[in-house]
């Protein structure tokens, strides 16, 4: 399935209920950020490695259900403003080519307006 195929479920799930009344971008926006504290709180007082949320059937189903509500909301976002997803993430990823050189960032998590700082 392709990322239009799924922005269509989306778009046609909230046709069907009607919903599209309260999809103002303010409101994407806030319930966006909602399910990402959501997904915070998977992991709310613990901080598992990478293997122990694999090994967590119940912790990793959770994950998942709120990182699927985020992108749900992300990609009707784009839907209701005509942006193309994937043009997007391939604009950020060059901004962040730039922002962050393999040569000052690598292995640091220096912000990067911070990274020529760092290595002094």
């Amino acid at each position: 399935m392709t990322i239009r195929n799924v922005i269509e479920k989306i778009d046609q799930f909230t046709s069907e209920r009607d919903w599209g009344q309260f999809h103002s971008p303010k409101n994407i926006a806030s319930s966006i950020s909602i399910e990402a504290a959501e997904l915070l709180e998977c992991f709310q007082w613990t901080d598992p490695a990478v293997t122990e949320v694999l090994e967590d059937e119940g912790l990793l189903r959770s994950v998942e259900e709120e990182i699927a509500d985020i992108l749900i909301y992300a990609l009707r976002m784009c839907s209701i403003l005509g942006i193309d997803a994937i043009d997007a993430v391939e604009k950020k990823l060059g901004e962040n080519e730039n922002k962050y050189p393999i040569s000052a960032s690598k292995g640091m998590t220096t912000k990067y307006n911070r990274l020529n700082d760092a290595g002094r």
